[in-house]
């Protein structure tokens, strides 16, 4: 049976970490996120994602990406069970993985503790009227994707002592999932038609920005930060510009552009 962890029952902002969980293998800042345990189900990332959606006010912007994440990891976790992934261990613990990484942003900063930079635009503007519900989506999805993506490969890589190159298949599959989630958020989270002309700010800002070059720039920053990974001083440094870097996306990605009542 596959093992799961117990996320806490005192608040949905807290992440439980056990405490036989293995110890940091890398410099924390950026490059690794602390210790991770032996992570092996989906179930509990996705009960976790509901419990900070029910206690977040549904207009909040990280609260906007955190359902189109929930909604990302229930498909993955459906495609998981019906035996789309090969490897079902490395699928879920790639998911996983990635999951943390949000999850701790969260997490820090439920402990006033600054996030990584990838995930500070999403968090400072969380309440800015000015910022639509689409582009809380896509910064979120820039964090996540951008700097996330890449250390969990690195993550997982290193659980279950394989090569980034062996889970290229679960990355693939996992960016299929995220590319379609972005193309249905666009659809539904698009403002009316009046806003769709091609001098408005908006549809300049969406141009600007790509899932697929996103995801691509995660794979090449993950088997990137695997082949230097016995140089930790030059690893954390390559972490720390990737992460401040994807974060600079995130704040042109959440110009204000609604006007205020």
């Amino acid at each position: 049976m596959a093992q799961t962890r117990q996320s806490s029952p005192q608040s949905p902002e807290r992440l439980t970490r056990p405490s036989d969980a293995e110890p940091s293998a890398g410099p924390a800042d950026g490059w690794d996120a602390g210790p991770i345990g032996p992570f092996l189900a989906v179930d509990p990332v996705v009960d976790r994602l509901r419990a900070l959606r029910t206690a977040w006010n549904p207009a909040d912007g990280v609260a906007v990406f955190n359902r189109v994440y929930l909604t990302v990891t229930e498909e993955i976790g459906r495609a998981i069970e019906a035996g789309a992934f090969a490897d079902r261990k490395a699928a879920t613990t790639l998911d996983v993985r990635f999951a943390e990484r949000y999850l701790a942003a969260v997490d820090a900063v439920a402990a006033d503790v600054a996030p990584p930079a990838c995930w500070r635009p999403l968090f400072d503007y969380r309440r800015h009227p000015g910022v639509l519900p689409l582009q809380f989506a896509l910064a979120g999805i820039n964090a996540h994707i951008g700097h996330d993506l890449a250390l969990a490969v690195v993550d997982t890589s290193r659980a279950l002592d394989c090569t980034p190159a062996d889970l290229e298949d679960e990355f693939d599959r996992v960016g299929d999932v995220l590319v379609l989630m972005e193309e249905r958020v666009r659809e539904e989270l698009m403002p009316g038609p009046d806003l769709l002309e091609v001098t408005d700010p908006l549809t300049h800002l969406l141009g600007c920005w790509s899932l697929e070059r996103a995801r691509d720039g995660a794979w090449l920053a993950a088997r990137s930060l695997w082949q230097i990974r016995r140089l930790p001083a030059l690893a954390e440094e390559f972490a720390e510009r990737l992460d401040r870097s994807v974060g600079l996306v995130g704040r042109m990605l959440l110009t204000p552009l609604a006007r205020r009542p």
